[in-house]
């Protein structure tokens, strides 16, 4: 796992020594940003279920002026530190520790450009996730979720659905509020 683009290109980032976390791939990151392209940059940006932190690192890497990490884990929380720490971003990003449909009551509403939701493909919970992170997006924000291929969610109230990108048994969702009319 390595950063693909930007300020820290080519750094390799630690992957988890224990079974339950899946890294988003370099591929599917690479899609991910190829799409965001440079809007990417002085974005404040949410990254929900973030695992290693290979999203957000990547986001600071490319110019995101903030990231707050959302991590239920707290193995998972430690090395997306230890992640962040490595790649010296500590000043541009936030970790919290906890699950996130607790955790979003704490966070700041319509702030985030963009909202990277990465839960466990099998987890039973991405509705409310997902209904969670509305309040959280930006008026002119987007919501990206990445899901298994063969999981189909229903676009929470107060977002819709712009398009879907399968890659493999990947798929990345994108959404925007309704709001924006």
């Amino acid at each position: 796992m390595r950063i693909i683009a930007g300020t820290r290109k080519g750094r390799g980032l630690l992957s988890p020594h224990w079974s339950g976390l899946r890294p988003t791939s370099d591929r599917l990151r690479g899609t991910l940003f190829d799409i965001l392209g440079p809007g990417i940059a002085e974005v404040q940006l949410l990254d929900v279920c973030a695992g290693t932190g290979a999203i957000g690192v990547e986001a600071l890497s490319r110019g995101a002026a903030h990231v707050t990490f959302v991590e239920h884990d707290p193995r998972a929380a430690a090395l997306i530190r230890r992640n962040v720490d490595l790649c010296k971003f500590a000043d541009r990003c936030t970790i919290r520790c906890g699950d996130f449909t607790k955790t979003a009551r704490r966070l700041p509403t319509g702030f985030f450009d963009v909202v990277v939701l990465d839960p466990p493909y099998d987890a039973s919970n991405i509705d409310e996730i997902l209904t969670a992170a509305v309040e959280h997006v930006a008026p002119t924000g987007v919501l990206i979720l990445e899901r298994a291929r063969r999981t189909e969610v229903n676009a929470a109230p107060g977002l819709v659905s712009l398009r879907a990108v399968r890659a493999g048994d990947s798929v990345l969702e994108f959404f925007e509020p309704v709001t924006r009319g």
